[in-house]
Order: C-alpha cells, then sequence, then structure tokens
C-alpha cells in the first residue's frame, strides 16, 4: 500500500512502524507542518499497561520509550497548608519532544520518510495514496474538509487551563490547591525528565478574571502563579510557551466527537477522531492504542472498508467507560468547592473518585463511607478467598494424622 500520513504525532509515527513491521514493501510517508523538534507540550503520562502493549508489539520501541522515562509511585495533595499522601500510583513522564525523536528515528530505520515543514492544505499532493491516515489533532485539516460527513462535534469545557513546564522535578504526581481572594486554583505537576515536570494549572472562569489573568501577558501570568504556588515550587520558575505576542495560552478544554471515523480511504486517529480531558492523563495512550488497533484491522482485512469499519467499532468500544470517565473527571474540577472542604483523606480519597458517575448524585461525606465500606467489604472478601484453602488443607492434614 501507498500511505500517507497526515500528522507527525505519536499515534501516526507509531502506525508508519507498525505498518513496515507487517510489509515492509509499504510505501509511507509522514507529513508533518512543523520543523522538526517543534511540539506543543511538556511531557506526557502513560501507565505501565501501555508498556506492556507496546512490546507486544515493537519490543525495540518499547525499550527506547522505557529507557528515556522517568517512573513516580505515589501522588500527593498539597490544599493549603496539609498535605496527603496516596501510596501505589504507579505512573510514568516522558518528554513529547522525546517521544517523537524516538518514534521518528525508529520510524525512518525501518524506511518511513517522515518530512517536516510539510503542509498539507489540499488533496492533490494525496491524490495517488491507497490510505490517508488524518492524524493531525483537533483541528484536523482533512477531517474539517468533511465536516458534515464525519458529523464532528466539541463541545468546551467551563474551565480555564493553561499547559507549562518547570525547572522543580516533582518527585510524586503532584497536585496543589491554592485558595485566592476570588476562588480556587490548582495545579497537576508531573516530571518528564531529571530537569524538567509538566504543570497544568487550571481555575474557574470567575478567578481567572477576579486574578486578572484573562488579561495579564505570558510574564506577568507566569509571575503571578508562581507567587500562589511558591510552596510547591520550591522557587522553581514556571515557563510558557513563548508566543510571539506576548501572550498566554489559556484554554478551554475541546472534547471532540464524530459520527464516524472514516471516509473513503480517509481515516482519523488520535485527537483528530476523539480526546479525552486532560485531568485522566489518556491523550498519549489514546492515540498510540488507536494506532495499533488500525494496524490490526488492516493486517485482519484485505479489503479497505472492512478493515476501516472494524477498527472504529473496535475502539469506540474501547472508548467508552473512558469517555466517561473523562467526562465526570472534568465535571469533578469544575465543581471543585463541593468536595475542597473535606478532611485532606476524605478529599483526596474522592479525588482518586472523581471518575465515577454517581459521585455527583450522592453527598461526598457519605459517599466516601459507602466507598469505605466497599473496600472493607472486598478485602474481607479476598481475605476469605485467601484463607479458605488453607483451612481446607490443614483440615485435612489433621484429620489425616
Amino acid at each position: 500500500m501507498q500511505i500517507a500520513c497526515v500528522g507527525g504525532g505519536p499515534a501516526n509515527l507509531y502506525f508508519s512502524i507498525l505498518m513496515k513491521l507487517q510489509d515492509p514493501s509499504h510505501d509511507i510517508t509522514v507529513h508533518e507542518r512543523n520543523p522538526a523538534g517543534s511540539t506543543y507540550g511538556w511531557g506526557v503520562t502513560y501507565w505501565g499497561a501501555l508498556l506492556d502493549k507496546l512490546h507486544a508489539h515493537d519490543p525495540e520501541s518499547a525499550r527506547a520509550v522505557r529507557d528515556n522515562s522517568v517512573r513516580w509511585s505515589d501522588g500527593i495533595a498539597h490544599v493549603g497548608g496539609r498535605t496527603t499522601v496516596h501510596h501505589g500510583d504507579e505512573g510514568f513522564g516522558i518528554g513529547r519532544r522525546r517521544l517523537l525523536e524516538l518514534l521518528t528515528d525508529r520510524a525512518r530505520s525501518l524506511g518511513v520518510k517522515v518530512e517536516f515543514e510539510h503542509d498539507i492544505t489540499a488533496d492533490e499532493p494525496l491524490s495517488g495514496a491507497d490510505l490517508v491516515v488524518a492524524g493531525d489533532g483537533v483541528n484536523s485539516v482533512l477531517r474539517q474538509r468533511h465536516t458534515e460527513h464525519f458529523g464532528s462535534d466539541v463541545k468546551l469545557g467551563r474551565n480555564t487551563y493553561i499547559w507549562l513546564g518547570t525547572t522543580k522535578v516533582f518527585d510524586s504526581f503532584t497536585f496543589a490547591f491554592v485558595e485566592t481572594d476570588h476562588g480556587w486554583i490548582w495545579c497537576y505537576g508531573y516530571a518528564f525528565s531529571e530537569e524538567h515536570s509538566t504543570c497544568v494549572i487550571e481555575c474557574s472562569p470567575a478567578t481567572w478574571t477576579g486574578l486578572g489573568l484573562d488579561e495579564a501577558s505570558e510574564a506577568d501570568g507566569l509571575a503571578l502563579l508562581e507567587k500562589l504556588f511558591a510552596d510547591v515550587l520550591d522557587g522553581h520558575a514556571l515557563i510558557g510557551r513563548a508566543q510571539a505576542d506576548g501572550s498566554a495560552q489559556w484554554l478551554n478544554f475541546r472534547t471532540l466527537t464524530n459520527r464516524t471515523w472514516h471516509r473513503g480511504n480517509l481515516v482519523l486517529l488520535g485527537d483528530a477522531a476523539h480526546t479525552t480531558h486532560y485531568s485522566i492523563g489518556a491523550g498519549t495512550t489514546l492515540a498510540l492504542e488507536d494506532a495499533i488497533s488500525l494496524a490490526g484491522a488492516l493486517n485482519e482485512h484485505p479489503e479497505l472498508p472492512a478493515a476501516l469499519a472494524h477498527y472504529e467499532q473496535e475502539r469506540r468500544s474501547a472508548l467508552l467507560s473512558i469517555q466517561s470517565a473523562a467526562r465526570h473527571s472534568a465535571q469533578w474540577y469544575e465543581n471543585l468547592p463541593r468536595y475542597i472542604r473535606l478532611p485532606p483523606p476524605q478529599m483526596f480519597a474522592l479525588l482518586g473518585q472523581r471518575h465515577s458517575p454517581l459521585l455527583p448524585y450522592i453527598p461526598p461525606q457519605l459517599y466516601y463511607r459507602l466507598d469505605r465500606a466497599a473496600g472493607q467489604l472486598e478485602t474481607l472478601r479476598r481475605f476469605k478467598r485467601w484463607l479458605g484453602p488453607r483451612l481446607a488443607r490443614t483440615v485435612q492434614a489433621r484429620s489425616g494424622r
């Protein structure tokens, strides 16, 4: 096949790797409009299950990703002067730029052509392709040409957020909630290298405007945020994205869905097909899983229409629970005052339960007590399952004496 991948993100790069591994004769080109090494964001997160999937499909790239990642095993929440620690939340962080470099190098080593500064704006350059993969993000040019066919729908989140870097290296996945005269503002921080961390800062619209962040330049806004989060940053700087006009890139999250993911030989991948709120840390994982699914479908189904239909059906089914969790996670933060005054252990416990569809409808303290009781019941059940065979063996041994 002749395959044109539009967008040089993780999904398209990994898809091109998998297709070359399946059949080296595939002619694959990845078209990326930006220069090499130019990317948005700082670091991305993922969990151990993704490494297992990557290793199953391409051990070489999996090892490269793992070797260039940092790991944490705790979650920490700072609420004012109170701190709560939850052990056992193992996760990984890797710089987005580094991840793209690793996947680009692997793709090129297999014969994939990766072309930077190549902006696809017309159909003609792709007219000879058997398959066109739109992995060009939430603002996909290819998808927007056929918006009515795809049935694209975008819903804006209520809260505003900004994606920053920092020289503070967090040794745990860190949440920090700070109360101001205009309401609460909070951050999520996680390391992605030995020198830097990602720091996503979020607040309600009232807090954003009340603090003057809506009118502040990026430099002034960063100075204010550094003061607000001085304790958790330990005096380290926040780093923005250096816009030419000096403005700050505050955003409202866009949840994108599509009625269908393919049209003829064109198929959507990653954020071009769907987005999930950043607070569940699944965007990169889902994009790579899309790539695995699409490559698998093309391998199993020789006819392109059947392959694309199978891919869409498989991924839609897999995404249902994750998209639900992402919606409820975003709503939890949009309704933060409902939870923030709870005792720290309860608040952090419900932070971990923010994906639950029941939580918005049950008083928080009652939900916490019910969740604790259910957890204790499950612990008792596991103990009984463990103890039962041992008691049986003891009885048998004694009866045999």
